[in-house]
């Protein structure tokens, strides 16, 4: 079942002049405002990853990939029941986060036909409790009602591989390595090398030797 969320996007980008839910030989897409498709992607690019890069033959395609800057839980009692409880979620939202997704999406952008967006967006999640209903709520003791759009914020818009650098900090060495990212970006190594791994597979950068173990990367021509 669509969720309020993906038809608000999907409502949002599209506009009035778009045709909704067109068929299109194999796949069904979001929307289709004259030759431009748009898809709506809440979920994993892993699993729009095929039907993109076939589209992508003979159309121009905008995929549109939400990340959730700010999430209130609102709680209710049941599905559909009165509200028992509501809060901001800890979990934040950072433009970066388009590298946890774009590491299964390589294969497929950057494309001449094809354009990525990330809006940040503030959501409401509704919740009931779950089939494990017993004395009390548990964190994983829910299911999710629904996810509707609060505000759609700052968007971020991707062409090239050279349009990630947006993305990275402005002060890196000329020639960097992942411990250069993680220190710049506050974030942990392992994430550094995710990083790393999307910049070169897309030909953002290039390596360009080792200092130790270390691949050294620097910002492709």
């Amino acid at each position: 079942m669509e969720s309020s969320l993906h038809r608000q996007l999907k409502e949002h980008y599209a506009g009035d002049a778009a045709e909704l839910e067109v068929k299109l030989g194999d796949y069904r897409i979001d929307a289709v405002v004259g030759d431009q498709l748009i898809e709506i992607q809440h979920g994993s690019l892993a699993a729009i990853r095929q039907k993109v890069k076939s589209l992508l033959r003979d159309h121009h395609v905008t995929v549109i990939k939400p990340i959730i800057r700010r999430k209130r839980i609102i709680k209710q009692k049941s599905r559909n029941g009165p509200v028992t409880s509501q809060r901001w979620s800890p979990k934040r939202g950072v433009p970066l986060n388009l590298f946890d997704d774009l590491v299964y999406f390589t294969s497929v952008f950057p494309h001449a036909n094809l354009t990525l967006e990330t809006p940040l967006v503030e959501i409401e999640e509704l919740r009931y409790p779950g089939h494990g209903r017993r004395r009390r709520w548990r964190a994983n003791d829910f299911e999710v009602e629904d996810q509707r759009l609060v505000e759609i914020g700052a968007t971020y818009r991707y062409e090239q591989a050279a349009d990630l650098f947006q993305l990275l900090p402005r002060r890196l060495p000329r020639v960097f390595h992942t411990g250069h990212l993680a220190d710049r970006l506050g974030v942990e190594r392992w994430i550094a090398q995710r990083v790393a791994y999307c910049m070169r597979e897309t030909g953002a950068t290039v390596q360009v030797g080792k200092n130790g173990n270390a691949r050294l990367y620097q910002r492709a021509a």
